[in-house]
């Protein structure tokens, strides 16, 4: 059979990477691509972005199963596409991708259907948002959190650690002028473009990511999974897409697990079918637990995580072709999935500026050839005569297998001082959180 991934980052890297494993699979074609994936043998990119275009292409190879990974072409409801075709795609709906294409919607959502999750209001008007932050700070201090009603690849959120960086955030967010986080503003009322921010309550505690695959009724959860937000080792520095991940994660034992299922995950699944949105694809709860084991919903995402997705695949030993097509059959109460018993943990490089000014065109060196405990999957990076050359702002992912937390991160980061660049920035922290526990 032929598979198709849509996307261009790490994380479609690691999808195709494992795909292209099953004995079942002829050929994996990943649109567009990236560096990585057009050196990979096993791969073919193909340079076509237009979602009609996709589906024509996808109907011309005979492509049996489509994966989407980025959270644009979903919130674009290429899903949507692709079904009226009558083609085999794993993915929300334009609907059901509302759960992280909009703040609002989502928190919303989340009150309605007694999620837990921190306080908030959400604003469009200026004026208002700055001063319901004065109020906020003033009785509770800071931080506080701003996020942009709108994808912004991981970087539409600033957690304020004072009244000024508050109002800043506000200020950029709610610009039709000054876009810098790159906000892709949802649409109001009236049809125009209209920037709105979510102002929330700061949670305490530690961060996990717990990702599922629903079917329409059934979930099955993923290996848990830690990020890395902030662009600075000790969590300092403005928020990105994410400087690295290691799974499984210590934080969410087992009695978090099952509070997660009973009150997130299943009640979110049931919630968007009560209200007429029948959710399949990956679903990523963001999540923050406190000292007493109580998980809340800091986001949700309607797709696999970058950079949890590199580690997660890493670790899954069950062929990935078989999950997918008992998940696109609604039969996914079928599956057991079998993982690695090792840790997996992946390091970020990333280009010069990012995450607001990432510098690309940098030649890319030292480049390890993969082996059966480590992986560089690339992200930001395009093919060039004689090396990839930086593309984007996570460059790539240096992700590697051991049997502990300190183990993983040792071989990750021996890999990585191999591997050159002009201008690279990575943590060199990635995993502290689950070697000092």
């Amino acid at each position: 059979m032929k598979v198709l991934v849509i996307g261009n980052g790490g994380r479609e890297h690691a999808l195709a990477w494992k795909l292209a494993q099953s004995p079942r699979v002829q050929a994996v074609f990943v649109a567009p691509g990236n560096g990585g994936t057009a050196a990979d043998p096993k791969l073919t990119n193909v340079a076509i972005s237009d979602h009609a275009a996709l589906a024509d292409f996808a109907q011309a190879e005979k492509v049996a199963l489509t994966v989407v990974g980025p959270e644009g072409p979903l919130a674009g409801g290429i899903v949507d596409v692709f079904r009226a075709r009558g083609l085999r795609v794993f993915g929300p709906t334009r609907a059901a991708a509302q759960l992280e294409s909009s703040k609002a919607f989502a928190k919303a959502f989340m009150q309605r259907h007694a999620i837990p999750t921190a306080a908030f209001a959400t604003f469009s008007d200026a004026a208002a948002a700055h001063a319901y932050v004065d109020a906020e700070v003033g009785k509770s201090g800071a931080p506080i959190v701003i996020k942009a009603d709108g994808l912004a690849a991981g970087k539409g959120v600033v957690v304020a650690m004072s009244l000024p960086q508050a109002h800043q955030a506000i200020a950029w967010m709610l610009s039709a002028d000054d876009n810098r986080l790159g906000v892709q503003h949802n649409t109001g009322k009236g049809g125009d473009r209209q920037p709105r921010v979510v102002i929330e309550q700061f949670l305490e505690g530690e961060e996990a990511s717990f990702i599922v695959m629903c079917d329409g009724k059934n979930v099955l959860p993923l290996a848990t999974s830690q990020d890395h937000k902030r662009l600075l080792d000790d969590d300092e520095g403005p928020n990105t897409g994410g400087m690295g991940a290691y799974s499984p994660a210590p934080v969410v034992t087992p009695d978090v697990h099952a509070r997660v299922m009973q009150e997130i995950i299943h009640p979110t699944i049931a919630g968007m079918a009560e209200d007429g949105i029948v959710f399949t694809g990956f679903l990523y709860a963001g999540l923050m637990i406190d000292a007493a084991g109580q998980p809340r919903t800091v986001e949700f995402n309607c797709r696999l995580g970058d950079p949890e997705t590199q580690p997660i695949m890493m670790r899954l030993e069950s062929d990935l072709v078989d999950v997918l097509m008992h998940a696109t059959d609604g039969t996914l109460d079928q599956v057991e999935l079998e993982w690695d018993r090792r840790v997996a943990l992946g390091v970020v490089m990333a280009a010069k500026g990012y995450p607001l000014d990432p510098r690309k065109g940098d030649a890319i060196s030292g480049l390890p050839a993969n082996a059966a405990d480590a992986c560089v999957f690339h992200a930001g990076t395009a093919p060039a005569e004689g090396a990839p050359v930086t593309a984007g702002g996570r460059v790539l992912c240096v992700t590697a297998l051991g049997d502990s937390v300190k183990l993983a991160q040792q071989r990750a980061y021996d890999l990585l001082r191999g591997i050159h660049f002009d201008g690279a920035q990575y943590r060199r922290d990635i995993g502290y959180r689950a070697i000092r526990r």
